[in-house]
């Protein structure tokens, strides 16, 4: 899972600072001590700044990759704030999915990553698919499922055509798409090949 992985790698890279916070760490952990009146504070346990994370898969290949100009976790509720998320998805050997937003929140579980505001969705082009470019204030990510979904507005446009509707879902290893609702777009023709004639 990401939240696995992330777990992993930051104690790995940070080793020598979570050392030398060791005692403040296990102070910060003993919440009733720290917090005897109220509920419990939303404090911060690690913070990580330029964090890059990639898993990989059982033949060795990326699976996907997460870089972020910070990284914030959050003991009490377990998640973990993303400043400017830059996240690629490397399910499909013929291209690449990559998301990028403002902020991005992994969960508890580690199972999706929301992104949030000015988020882009950018699929690779493909065989004769040109690039197509999505935009939404709000993504859901399930990278172990290949899924990305929004229930928000959002504007998808290629090289000729511009759509919009409310909510999608698309599959990154199909390149399915999914409209949900509210369907509504441009469609350029395709320009006549030079020296053909027309009535």
């Amino acid at each position: 899972m990401l939240r696995n992985r992330l777990t992993t790698i930051v104690p790995l890279l940070l080793a020598g600072m979570l050392a030398a916070l060791t005692l403040w760490l296990d102070r910060f952990a003993q919440g009733p001590e720290r917090d005897l009146v109220g509920p419990s504070r939303h404090d911060p346990d690690y913070i990580v700044e330029k964090l890059s994370a990639v898993l990989l898969g059982e033949t060795g290949a990326a699976r996907y990759s997460l870089a972020a100009a910070k990284m914030v976790h959050y003991p009490d509720d377990d998640t973990t704030l993303l400043t400017s998320p830059r996240f690629v998805s490397y399910g499909s050997p013929k291209t690449l999915l990559t998301v990028t937003a403002s902020q991005g929140v992994v969960s508890a579980k580690g199972d999706h990553v929301d992104f949030q505001d000015d988020v882009r969705v950018t699929r690779a082009a493909y065989e004769n698919a040109s690039e197509l470019v999505m935009r939404t204030s709000f993504l859901q990510v399930f990278p172990d499922h290949h899924i990305a979904r929004t229930d928000r507005p959002v504007v998808l446009s290629d090289d000729a055509n511009t759509v919009t509707a409310e909510g999608f879902e698309m599959n990154s290893e199909t390149h399915v798409i999914k409209l949900l609702s509210n369907v509504r777009g441009t469609f350029e023709p395709s320009q006549p090949t030079r020296g053909t004639t027309g009535r």
